[in-house]
C-alpha cells in the first residue's frame, strides 16, 4: 500500500521538475536575442569564431523552448485549438536550427551574403512566432 502512495509522489516530483515556466522562457528568449547579436557582431568584424559561438548558443537554446505549464494544462478544447502552438513552435524551431547551421556553413565558405540571408530568415521566424503565437 505504501508503494502505491510513493509512486504518484515520485511521478508528481518528476513532472514538476520538467515543467517549463514563463521565467525560463524569458531567459531563453534573452539568450537567443544575445546569440543573434553575437552573430551580427561576427558579421561586422568578419570573425567566424564569434559567428560560431552565436550559432552554437542559438541552436542549444532553441532546443529548450516549448509551451509553458499553463499552455500545456489548458483543458478548454476551443482554446487549445486556437492556441495550437506546439506544432507551429516545432516547425519554427526546426527552421531556426537549419538556418543557423546555414549561417555557419556559408560564412565559413566565404559567402557572407548568403549567411546574411539566412540570418534574415531566422529573424523572420522569430517575428512569426511572436506575432502568431505570442499575439504581439
Amino acid at each position: 500500500m505504501k508503494k502505491l502512495l510513493v509512486i504518484p509522489a515520485i511521478v508528481a516530483t518528476f513532472a514538476s521538475a520538467t515543467t517549463y515556466t514563463q521565467a525560463e522562457r524569458i531567459m531563453d528568449m534573452q539568450k537567443m536575442a544575445q546569440a543573434m547579436q553575437d552573430i551580427q557582431t561576427g558579421f561586422f568584424y568578419n570573425n567566424i569564431d564569434i559567428v560560431k559561438d552565436g550559432v552554437k548558443t542559438l541552436q542549444n537554446t532553441i532546443k529548450k523552448v516549448r509551451p509553458i505549464k499553463s499552455e500545456v494544462e489548458n483543458t478548454d478544447i476551443y482554446e487549445k485549438w486556437l492556441n495550437n502552438s506546439l506544432k507551429m513552435t516545432n516547425k519554427i524551431k526546426k527552421k531556426i536550427t537549419q538556418k543557423a547551421k546555414d549561417i555557419k556553413e556559408r560564412f565559413e565558405d566565404g559567402d557572407p551574403k548568403q549567411a546574411l540571408q539566412a540570418y534574415s530568415k531566422i529573424t523572420q521566424q522569430c517575428l512569426k512566432c511572436h506575432v502568431n503565437i505570442r499575439k504581439w
